[in-house]
């Protein structure tokens, strides 16, 4: 069975979250130069099928485009030419870096390590991911 694989991405790093083959469990892959996204899943999609990429999209609360959402949109153009069969579908990711660092504080994890910014990435993507299996169960 096919994963969907979530991406939190940023300017400078993407979070990484996916599923388990039977879509139950989100776990968090990895985080990874933006500039070198499009590679790392090229190589993950050789050994692991995948039916759907999930986008973290980012929107104001008042549902206006944030500074980051122009780097969104550039990027899922980019995916489409490499990727032109893979569904991809944006996910609202309003406050989930915000609940990721509170759920990283939560951890127990010393300060040094809830600051590394990757971990964030990655709790975001687990984050947007476990939302939308939520809602489709």
């Amino acid at each position: 069975m096919a994963r969907i694989i979530a991406l939190d991405f940023g300017k400078k790093r993407t979070g990484i979250a996916v599923t388990d083959p039977l879509k139950i469990i989100a776990t968090a892959l990895e985080t990874v130069d933006s500039n070198e996204l499009i590679g790392y899943l090229k190589k993950y999609m050789l050994t692991e099928p995948v039916e759907k990429i999930l986008i973290g999209y980012p929107l104001n609360l008042d549902d206006s485009p944030t500074d980051a959402t122009p780097l969104v949109e550039k990027f899922i153009v980019k995916f489409a030419n490499v990727f032109p069969d893979m569904p991809v579908q944006k996910i609202d990711e309003r406050l989930t870096s915000k609940m990721a660092s509170r759920e990283i504080s939560g951890m127990g994890l010393k300060k040094k390590d809830r600051e590394k910014k990757g971990l964030i990435d990655t709790v975001a993507a687990v984050m947007m991911l476990q939302e939308y299996m939520a809602n489709l169960g």
